[in-house]
């Protein structure tokens, strides 16, 4: 799964408009999170069947505006950075909630965190050299990781007999695995590529 080469600042990008509608729903996403959190922490399936659409909603938005961002030509730096950060502020809040709540293990949430924060610094700090957008492991990985938390969020009980809902957790359980999998290995694939980047600059320099 190897990182989509890292280019310098697209001038075709800088033309497109700031505010679009690729960049509407990637701001919607991240102003959805701090619902999703509130929704959570509020007692009661009722909150959290809420809680579930809304990161559903907002799940959405990611497919969507990137179909938009290509089909349309509305690709520009401000989405190449906002766009993943929007993902790891949806997600990595569910990890964390998951985890408060004891549906999952703390040092599955706490390898995925480091992983999310630690490349996505890694990336702002490559700005001067170059936008590193998502790969496509990456979106692999964001659509495993969305796909294990919405399993997760999920309360299957309320409308499953108590057998088929704990097969199902079951089978979630596993994507969150193969989830953390395909995060280690892209995070290690992106750093293998920022670190080629700056080996390249200091040769031609």
């Amino acid at each position: 799964m190897s990182a989509t080469p890292a280019t310098g600042p697209d001038p075709q990008s800088e033309q497109v408009p700031l505010l679009n509608i690729a960049n509407v729903l990637t701001i919607l996403r991240l102003l959805l999170v701090p619902v999703f959190v509130w929704l959570m922490l509020l007692p009661g399936g009722a909150a959290r069947v809420a809680a579930l659409l809304v990161f559903c909603v907002a799940a959405g938005t990611d497919r969507l505006d990137g179909q938009l961002a290509r089909s349309r030509n509305l690709v520009t730096s401000f989405g190449k950075l906002a766009d993943p950060v929007a993902d790891k502020a949806l997600t990595l809040s569910a990890f964390v909630l998951l985890s408060a709540d004891g549906t999952l293990w703390w040092w599955v949430t706490a390898l995925i965190v480091l992983r999310e924060l630690g490349i996505t610094v890694m990336r702002f700090l490559m700005l001067r050299r170059a936008v590193m957008a998502a790969s496509r492991g990456g979106k692999v990985k964001t659509t495993l990781q969305m796909a294990g938390v919405i399993g997760l969020l999920a309360p299957w009980d309320l409308f499953l007999p108590a057998f088929v809902a704990g097969l199902l957790v079951q089978v979630f359980y596993g994507v969150i695995a193969a989830a953390l999998v395909v995060t280690v290995v892209t995070g290690l694939d992106y750093v293998r590529q920022a670190v080629a980047l700056s080996r390249a600059q200091v040769e031609q320099g």
